[in-house]
């Protein structure tokens, strides 16, 4: 007898969209480097645009999964002071807080100078496929502002830090 089926929660949604993002990104750019692969060796020839989709595809990519790897945890971490600190509720929960102030201000530096990009980029077009250049910088404001967003929650939220993945230690 199966159980029934747990309601998704928008954490669950957010990373099923963004896996599905990923991959399709992946799978788009396999598929323009194979073709383009081919036809260069195979026939002399080759597809311009294959380099520029890929590019273009390679910097979503990233930028979706750096987003989607913060509510799992799976950013870097340097948990020894925090870990010290798990024991004192109050330090701890200071340190916590303190951590998703540095990480909204990170965010948000990045945030600005990539929305300055992405204005300048509003002016001008890529070579071959003539996309609008603010493409590129576009993934690194939507990253910045939904990992804000996240830290902004957890910060009201008062959600303690995770420090349960543990560092490989060599």
């Amino acid at each position: 007898m199966s159980s029934p089926a747990q309601p998704a929660t928008p954490q669950s949604r957010f990373a099923r969209v963004s896996q599905v993002l990923m991959a399709s990104c992946l799978g788009v750019m396999a598929v323009a480097v194979f073709i383009n692969v081919v036809l260069r060796y195979g026939f002399g020839s080759g597809v311009a645009a294959s380099e520029e989709l890929s590019r273009l595809l390679f910097v979503w990519m990233v930028f979706i999964g750096a987003a989607a790897a913060y509510p799992a945890g799976e950013h870097m971490a340097f948990t020894s002071l925090a870990g010290l600190l798990a024991k004192r509720p109050m330090a701890f929960a200071a340190l916590t807080a303190v951590i998703r102030l540095l990480v909204m201000a990170a965010c948000a530096m990045l945030a600005w100078g990539a929305w300055q990009q992405v204005v300048v980029g509003m002016g001008s077009r890529s070579v071959v496929m003539a996309y609008p250049a603010a493409l590129l910088p576009l993934p690194a404001f939507l990253c910045a502002v939904a990992i804000g967003v996240m830290a902004t929650i957890e910060l009201i939220q008062r959600k303690p830090l995770d420090l349960g993945h543990g560092a490989e230690v060599e």
